[in-house]
């Protein structure tokens, strides 16, 4: 993962995707304040009757989320990020995986992310790089492992 400092700028973000991106990161601030375990049957509930997202539409959400929240882009953003993202998918109909994990080799560290067509979103590491421990698919598909 990458430290922005500021949020990224994507010359493809229009100005119609940077205010939903707006919203979905306001509306997903407070839910960032619950445990994990209820966070995702919140966002089950949500995902529900949403189809799958297809990569490259999750990816476009995720960079608008990423260009208008300094705290999305950011090193420790993961949470924040997978959460504004989804919800922007949300909106569309669509819901991507949402993921919380952690790193599968030392050294231990938890992370959060978004999943569309089996493939990490933005993420730039091999797929096997994270153990996932909640997920939330698309129709509340929802596994603990």
């Amino acid at each position: 993962m990458s430290f922005h400092p500021v949020p990224e700028t994507h010359t493809g973000t229009s100005f119609l995707q940077r205010a939903g991106a707006r919203v979905a990161v306001a509306v997903a601030r407070p839910l960032l304040l619950l445990p994990p375990a209820r966070l995702g049957r919140v966002l089950g509930l949500v995902s529900r009757g949403a189809r799958p997202a297809g990569h490259d539409r999750t990816y476009r959400a995720r960079q608008a989320v990423t260009t208008v929240s300094a705290v999305c882009a950011g090193r420790e953003g993961c949470l924040p990020r997978s959460v504004a993202t989804a919800l922007l998918c949300r909106a569309r109909g669509e819901w991507p995986t949402w993921c919380v994990g952690v790193r599968a080799a030392p050294p231990f560290g938890a992370h959060a992310w978004v999943e569309a067509e089996g493939r990490l979103v933005g993420e730039e590491l091999p797929e096997n790089y994270f153990r996932r421990l909640i997920t939330v698919g698309s129709g509340s598909e929802e596994r603990n492992a």
